[in-house]
């Protein structure tokens, strides 16, 4: 693995330093991660482990700010290991390491609240930038990721048509910043029909929904909606309360299985 980083990340996050548990069954990737992102930008590995198990015991004792663990491990998993912590109303960080063997899985820890997923082949740079990211709470998916989870959601039969129209139209191919790289600021193609905002939850809390799902950042969704950003960050908390969800990618998976 190029251990090589560069400096791209503007500033660290507001931690100062960030503290990070690796867990993998490999002893070659865990090294391989430690070598990526070690003594970077303010980045400390305070422990390793090999299975889930090992991890919660390591999470109890260190704290660490960001966990980077793989979704797949002998004796207990990834994901049981997230659902473990979600059940002690853990708000620790996860960044989910996965391979796209594990398509499976990746919805489920979603919804048991990994902040980001990340693809065993990434390259150093956004590696870091996962961690930095998932330190301040704020996701990261790359685009092959984000795309696959969409179209496993229509896979699903949850998010109908709906997810393979976000995915057409290029909402799924969201970059890993965040920002867009898909449709306009309509959100919608000509002669397309939007579906009514679920029970609870009021119109234009669901047009900001619909256009997060297609991958806008706020500033397009403000635009799109004539509103100011920060009336979209007030939408945005809204909803996050209604659909019980934790972050943005959360968001547009919950909106498309609902039919946005």
């Amino acid at each position: 693995m190029d251990a090589m980083v560069t400096t791209e990340h503007a500033t660290e996050t507001g931690h100062g330093r960030v503290r990070v548990l690796l867990v993998d069954d490999e002893a070659l990737m865990r090294a391989g991660l430690r070598l990526m992102i070690d003594g970077t930008h303010g980045i400390e590995v305070i422990g390793e482990a090999a299975d889930g198990g090992t991890a919660l015991e390591q999470i109890r004792a260190l704290d660490p700010d960001v966990v980077l663990m793989d979704i797949r491990m002998p004796r207990m998993t990834g994901l049981e290991a997230l659902r473990a912590l979600r059940e002690e109303n853990s708000e620790m960080r996860v960044v989910m390491l996965t391979a796209f063997d594990t398509d499976e899985f990746l919805l489920e820890a979603l919804r048991a609240g990994a902040v980001s997923f990340l693809l065993k082949d990434s390259p150093p740079q956004e590696v870091v930038d996962a961690v930095l990211d998932a330190a301040d709470d704020r996701p990261r998916f790359s685009p092959d990721v984000l795309s696959r989870l969409v179209r496993l959601a229509s896979a699903d039969g949850t998010a109908g048509s709906a997810a393979s129209r976000a995915d057409a139209d290029g909402g799924a191919r969201s970059r890993a910043d965040g920002s867009p790289a898909g449709p306009s600021a309509g959100g919608s193609e000509e002669g397309s029909t939007s579906s009514p905002a679920p029970p609870g939850i009021t119109e234009r809390e669901w047009e900001v929904g619909r256009l997060v799902a297609q991958g806008l950042a706020n500033p397009e969704v403000g635009e799109a909606l004539f509103m100011s950003v920060a009336t979209v960050k007030t939408h945005l908390g809204r909803l996050y309360h209604k659909l019980q969800v934790t972050n943005r990618v959360q968001l547009a998976i919950r909106v498309l299985e609902l039919g946005g």
